[in-house]
C-alpha cells in the first residue's frame, strides 16, 4: 500500500510541477571591474521557493539577461596550417589555473568587429600566423553556463606563415605548436595536460578522424 501511495505522490508531483516555470525576479550587479563582473540573480524555482544565483558576465549592462545572445563575446580560432598540414595549438599560461593549458588562439571581439575580423586579428596577435581562408563558423555557443553567460564563436580556418610570440601582450605567455594527427593523439593520452573543453573535443576529432 505504501508503494502505491508513493507512486501516486510521484505522479501528482510530476503533473503539478510540469506547469510551473522558473521565474527570475531581479538581477543585481555586485562588482565593478573592466572586463568581467559578478551578478546576483534572485529567482523562484518550480516549487515557488525564492533562491539566489551568482554568475559572471562580460556584459556592460546592469541586466545582462537583456543582451543579444546571438552576438558572441569572443572568438576561438581553430587553425590548420596549409603548408605544414598540421593543426595549430597553443600552450598558454592561464592565471586561474596557475599553470599551462592547451587550447586554441582566442580573444574578445572589439566593438564593430565581425567574427571573421576578430579571428584574423587574434590569430595574428597570438601566433604570428596569417588567416588565409575561413572554413566554417559556429553560432554563439556557451561552454560553462552554470558559472557564466560568456559566449564564443568557433572559427575554423586555414592559415600560413611562421609562428612567433613577438606580437603577444605582456600578460600573455604562449607557445605555438603544430600537431600532426599522431601528435594530437599522443597529447590526448597524457593525463598531465590541462585542456580547454572546446579544444579537447576538436583535438579528439582530429586525432581519430584526421579532420577539423
Amino acid at each position: 500500500m505504501g508503494s502505491i501511495r508513493s507512486l501516486y505522490t510521484y505522479i501528482w508531483t510530476m503533473i503539478f510541477y510540469r506547469g510551473i516555470d522558473v521565474k527570475i525576479n531581479k538581477v543585481k550587479k555586485i562588482t565593478d571591474c573592466q572586463h568581467l563582473n559578478l551578478f546576483l540573480i534572485n529567482y523562484k524555482d518550480r516549487k515557488n521557493c525564492e533562491k539566489e544565483w551568482i554568475f559572471a558576465s562580460r556584459s556592460k549592462d546592469l541586466n545582462p539577461l537583456e543582451k543579444d545572445y546571438t552576438m558572441p563575446d569572443a572568438v576561438v580560432i581553430v587553425p590548420f596550417h596549409i603548408q605544414e598540414k598540421k593543426l595549430v595549438v597553443i600552450k598558454e599560461f592561464r592565471i586561474s589555473l596557475g599553470g599551462y593549458q592547451y587550447g586554441f588562439p582566442a580573444g574578445l571581439m572589439d566593438i564593430g568587429e565581425t567574427v571573421e575580423q576578430a579571428g584574423k586579428r587574434e590569430l595574428f596577435e597570438e601566433t604570428g600566423l596569417t588567416l588565409t581562408r575561413v572554413l566554417k563558423k559556429s553560432p554563439a555557443i556557451f561552454s560553462s553556463s552554470g558559472m557564466t553567460d560568456e559566449s564564443i564563436s568557433l572559427l575554423f580556418v586555414e592559415c600560413k606563415g611562421s609562428p612567433t610570440s613577438f606580437f603577444n601582450e605582456a600578460s600573455e605567455d604562449i607557445e605555438v605548436m603544430m600537431l600532426s594527427q599522431k601528435q594530437a593523439l599522443d597529447i590526448l593520452c597524457s593525463n598531465r595536460i590541462k585542456f580547454d573543453v572546446k579544444s579537447w573535443i576538436v583535438l579528439n576529432t582530429f586525432a581519430y578522424q584526421g579532420v577539423i
